[in-house]
């Protein structure tokens, strides 16, 4: 499905000479003459972007419904992709101009891993938004594991110590303990691996060097790609016996009666940074006041997202659930896009931060959060040889693009559209985040200092090791 704004061209350009018009009649001008000269005009005018059927896409579909797009002089058609790898090698073949993406395949294309192609993230989408899910056998294995409260309900955070039993009993009847996520460098395959393996289950290296791209050397759960919207599915036929998702995938295991979601994303590290927006570092040179204006678009509407406590979401349930973005049933949706999730059926709780769009900075491109993303596919085998801090350093800085995101954010602080305070203070920030400490296991990551991370695991790669 296609959805385009060229139509709506002649109307924009109606109501932005209307806008002129008045402008001029009251002795002003539409934008502060220093936000003018600065900006100027988009190189490129017709765009198109591509998106993944999950709720996380919002910040496009938003700003695309509100005209966000049309008032940066931008013409922007969305197209639904088939799966995270042919979306990435449209970027990279500029058959779309830029791409809502899983956090980690810009980082993994610039460093060669795949697929070789430089891509920079001028903006971060969203923070938390997935979820783990067991199938309904599992989750009554499990159970007798989880600590109940009085209310008769589990205890959450549910870890992954109380999964760790029923994958030793699969072992041990020499049956293969198989678990689904959607891409090899997607961050649902790094909170997967990081909560297994913080509850003792080894979920598996990569070994690029020897061609092994399985991720499954020394595994006690087989982790293996599954395309979101087929999860549900595969679920129910017994292929996997439990996965990490984005939603709406979670919700509709429950809505269908079929797998029980145990623990949120939140839960394994409190306010995590999802999906980006990836554009080439090509285009980004090419077309600088074109890819500005497309961040200040979806700023704005990042911002509705999340502005008087959430007040718009049941009106972007409706956008998202329509054929041509999600296309998931508003119910299942709104589930965990309106502040609450629903693990067992019945058991709903508040979870007002599940789908963080814009508070908390969330928008901002921290080098800190690339860097955790790179320590990750280093602990897993994906970067299979040491890498320095520098390197670390030097590679988060040439991917994420917060020079960018400020040009988007002044000009929107100038216009009086956004105020200064609902972005970091650009004169003081570093672009690491202060250490972190609420994770599941409780071990705090510093970005500054990545090898030191790595070396408080117990499972994963560190310091010289490689796989042999």
């Amino acid at each position: 499905m296609v959805i385009s704004n060229k139509s709506n061209r002649r109307h924009f350009i109606k109501k932005a000479a209307l806008a002129v018009g008045s402008a001029l009649l009251l002795g002003g001008s539409l934008l502060p003459a220093s936000v003018m000269a600065e900006l100027g005009e988009p190189e490129k005018e017709e765009l198109k972007f591509g998106f993944i059927k999950l709720t996380d896409m919002a910040p496009l579909a938003i700003a695309y419904e509100k005209g966000y797009f049309e008032d940066e002089g931008l013409y922007v058609t969305l197209e639904a992709q088939a799966n995270w790898k042919v979306l990435l090698d449209g970027v990279i073949d500029g058959q779309l101009d830029g791409a809502h993406m899983l956090a980690g395949q810009p980082l993994a294309a610039t460093i060669g891993f795949g697929t070789k192609a430089h891509i920079v993230t001028p903006l971060s989408m969203d923070l938390n938004g997935n979820g783990i899910t067991v199938s309904n056998e599992i989750w009554e294995k499990m159970k007798a594991h989880v600590p109940m409260g009085e209310d008769g309900k589990p205890v959450h955070p549910i870890k992954a110590d109380y999964l760790k039993p029923v994958v030793e009993e699969y072992k041990k009847e020499g049956k293969p303990f198989n678990m689904g996520m959607v891409f090899p460098v997607s961050t649902h395959n790094y909170e997967l691996r990081y909560w297994l393996a913080a509850g003792g289950i080894h979920p598996g290296y990569y070994a690029p060097a020897k061609g092994d791209i399985t991720g499954q050397i020394d595994a006690d759960a087989l982790l293996s790609v599954t395309p979101p919207p087929q999860m549900p599915a595969t679920l129910e036929a017994g292929t996997i016996y439990g996965y990490c998702v984005g939603e709406p995938w979670n919700q509709q295991a429950v809505f269908k009666g079929i797998g029980v979601p145990v623990i949120t994303d939140y839960e394994i590290w409190k306010d995590n940074p999802e999906k980006v927006f990836g554009m080439t570092k090509e285009f980004t040179e090419t077309y600088p006041n074109t890819t500005v204006r497309v961040v200040k678009a979806m700023l704005r509407a990042a911002k509705w997202l999340d502005e008087n406590d959430n007040a718009n979401r049941m009106e972007a349930v409706k956008i998202l659930s329509k054929s041509q973005y999600v296309g998931a049933d508003a119910d299942v949706i709104a589930n965990s896009m309106t502040g609450t999730f629903e693990y067992e059926k019945g058991d709903k709780r508040e979870v007002p931060d599940f789908n963080v769009f814009f508070r908390y900075f969330a928008t901002y491109p921290y080098y800190s959060d690339a860097v955790w993303y790179l320590s990750q596919m280093r602990r897993w085998g994906q970067i299979a040889e040491p890498k320095s801090d520098d390197w670390y350093m030097e590679t988060a800085k040439s991917v994420y693009r917060p020079d960018i995101y400020q040009k988007a954010a002044e000009a929107l602080i100038e216009e009086g559209t956004l105020s200064a305070d609902e972005f970091p203070d650009f004169a003081t920030e570093t672009g690491f985040r202060a250490p972190q400490s609420e994770f599941i296991d409780e071990v705090t990551f510093d970005g500054t200092k990545p090898n030191e991370y790595l070396e408080k695991f117990s499972i994963g790669l560190k310091g010289e090791e490689v796989i042999k």
